[in-house]
């Protein structure tokens, strides 16, 4: 109230009036000046800190990532998400995002020769035991082309890919190709039903690894819910917006997706670790 009526009372007449010493008045005036500065200072950090992690990893994190990643640099630190949407309001970023944009289907299709052997058990406890795969379409140019994931399903880790300008079987051989594990401890290999997956070549490769096939119900994404799921943040994260001139351009910024998908960015499904981190604190914890 003081400090409100400064500028019509002096400072001693108001003190007199409210029975306080002055001195009380001017040591609380300093300790709430000082506290002030101390917030503006810790804010300014917090601000410089959430810019570098935001930057790092592409732009894509929001508060809740954010908040996990300044926990993890001091062990005692604790910091609210709304507080971190604020801070990121005041310095003008925003996070990607994916809205849901498929409702399952309403009649049961008809039975597939193949049976959906997964059966939405998306959770193994093997590493290279079960992998996913599907594709999507990337704009090159004034055509489209094509990009094909293999996601181990235990650690989420993209551990092939390939891209093309044809959506074919070759596209998703390629992606076997680029495989550095050894594909005789696959045990099965679900995708869709498209006529890329449903193929003799596919059908021979996998028999030489003696893999099992398993395909989702027609029509019905949630199925194979992880691989969709993993192309809906590719879209977000580094499609959307971009403009690929050629299909080269396309590939390198893949590699490089991929990479920091694999070893950088973090998972909620795996406890905001990376696919590697989880993979190696597994790891360690079995031996």
């Amino acid at each position: 109230m003081i400090q409100q009526n400064r500028h019509k009372y002096s400072v001693s007449a108001m003190c007199k009036v409210l029975q306080i010493a002055r001195s009380t008045y001017y040591y609380d005036t300093e300790v709430s000046a000082r506290k002030e500065q101390e917030k503006l200072e810790e804010e300014r950090v917090l601000k410089e800190k959430i810019t570098v992690i935001f930057n790092k990893n592409r732009h894509v994190y929001g508060s809740r990532k954010l908040k996990i990643e300044l926990e993890k640099e001091k062990e005692d630190f604790t910091i609210s998400r709304r507080r971190i949407g604020r801070l990121m309001g005041e310095l003008g970023i925003q996070s990607k995002y994916a809205k849901p944009s498929y409702k399952p289907m309403a009649t049961r299709p008809n039975e597939e020769s193949v049976r959906n052997v997964l059966n939405r058990e998306f959770e193994v406890d093997k590493e290279m035991s079960v992998l996913v795969s599907d594709l999507t379409y990337v704009k090159v140019g004034c055509r489209w082309n094509y990009v094909c994931f293999l996601i181990d399903l235990y650690n989420r880790e993209i551990v092939g890919w390939s891209v093309g300008a044809q959506k074919d079987a070759a596209l998703v051989q390629r992606a076997f190709d680029s495989v550095n594990y050894p594909l005789g401890n696959v045990n099965l290999f679900h995708t869709d039903c498209g006529s890329e997956f449903k193929n003799v070549g596919i059908d021979e490769l996998l028999s030489g690894y003696k893999i099992k096939r398993s395909l989702s119900h027609k029509g019905n994404p949630y199925d194979n819910a992880v691989a969709e799921a993993t192309f809906k943040i590719l879209k977000t994260e580094l499609i959307n917006g971009a403009h690929y001139q050629t299909l080269n351009q396309l590939s390198l910024e893949l590699f490089d997706y991929v990479n920091w998908y694999n070893n950088i960015r973090s998972h909620s499904t795996l406890g905001y670790l990376s696919p590697v981190a989880y993979k190696k604190i597994a790891l360690n914890n079995i031996v």
